[in-house]
């Protein structure tokens, strides 16, 4: 589990975040296993309610725009700050849950990044960060499995 403060935000911040990375996970029209994976794991953080949880797995098969997302996220008291850098760092997560981060979820990323008046040099460290995170993750198999 990340040791961050996802569970601190508010329902609306949280249920927003989620729809995030239910956007950021459908754009290559694929759900990978990981990705799901990843998914699920973060919606746990999220600790919503039964029925946002329904909503949010909703959004898997019918995912809203980023502009949408965006758009929810310019709602809540402070986009800029805590709720939309966790969603960032965790749309960068769930773009590489599948081994590799496409154009369009790069595409999708920067646009995330330029919402938050965060520069792309942002997008670029949090990649690294994540591929180490992978890294560190495959280092644990090969201990215990050889």
């Amino acid at each position: 589990m990340l040791p961050d403060t996802l569970h601190e935000l508010s329902t609306d911040e949280r249920f927003v975040y989620a729809k995030l990375l239910a956007h950021i996970s459908r754009i290559d029209e694929e759900l990978s296993v990981g990705e799901m994976m990843l998914f699920e794991q973060r919606l746990g953080s999220a600790l919503l309610s039964p029925s946002k949880r329904k909503e949010i797995r909703g959004f898997l098969t019918q995912p809203p725009s980023l502009q949408e997302c965006l758009d929810d996220l310019s709602r809540l008291a402070d986009p800029l700050d805590r709720a939309g850098k966790l969603a960032l760092r965790d749309a960068v997560m769930m773009s590489a849950a599948d081994g590799e981060i496409d154009d369009d979820e790069l595409e999708a990323l920067y646009a995330i990044a330029g919402h938050l008046e965060m520069d792309k040099e942002i997008v670029k460290s949090l990649v690294k960060w994540c591929q180490s995170g992978w890294e560190w993750m495959q280092e644990s198999q090969n201990i215990l499995f050889g």
